[in-house]
């Protein structure tokens, strides 16, 4: 896929990426928590998305985001980072999460740790896709998949940690 985001992933390939990956360098990667994704998307900020209030044009790539460009992921760095360096957590390819899905947040853990309780044939994924509305790109917008389907515009990011 060169510079564009991979997706068509089912969470369960997410996860065997990861392990592979672990092995392969001997460094230790996961999924993000949904805690650990929304912080990272906003950036510091408090607003729908990190960049302000609305999706506005040619901020992220999503169906109603007027991107110029037909309804598919786009590269990597094809709009602005946050201020964390990230790029695309609106928009291009929805993220899987390691969290196990709940309609809300109550007895979520409070240390940014994944929620591993609750529906977890169905996982959580956050930042929406090129085929979402702008709603769904929203910091905050979160929706479920079943964790062993395989969808056009999903795919993950994910989180190396330090010693």
């Amino acid at each position: 896929r060169g510079d564009r985001p991979v997706i068509n992933v089912s969470w369960l390939d997410a996860k065997e990426f990861v392990v592979w990956l672990s092995r392969k360098t001997g460094q230790i990667y996961r999924l993000p928590s949904e805690a650990e994704w929304e912080y990272a998307a906003r950036a510091g900020t408090d607003t729908p998305f990190w960049w302000g209030g609305a999706a506005g044009s040619r901020q992220a790539n999503c169906r109603e985001c007027n991107t110029g460009q037909s309804e598919q992921t786009l590269p990597v760095g094809t709009f602005h980072a946050n201020r964390f360096g990230l790029y695309d957590t609106a928009g291009n390819a929805a993220e899987w999460v390691e969290d196990c899905w709940n309609d809300n947040y109550v007895g979520a853990p409070t240390d940014g740790s994944a929620r591993t309780s609750g529906q977890c044939r169905l996982r959580v994924l956050r930042g929406g896709s090129f085929d979402s509305a702008s709603t769904y790109t929203r910091s905050m917008a979160r929706f479920r998949y079943d964790f062993d389907v395989r969808y056009y515009a999903n795919g993950f990011r994910v989180v190396r940690e330090l010693n």
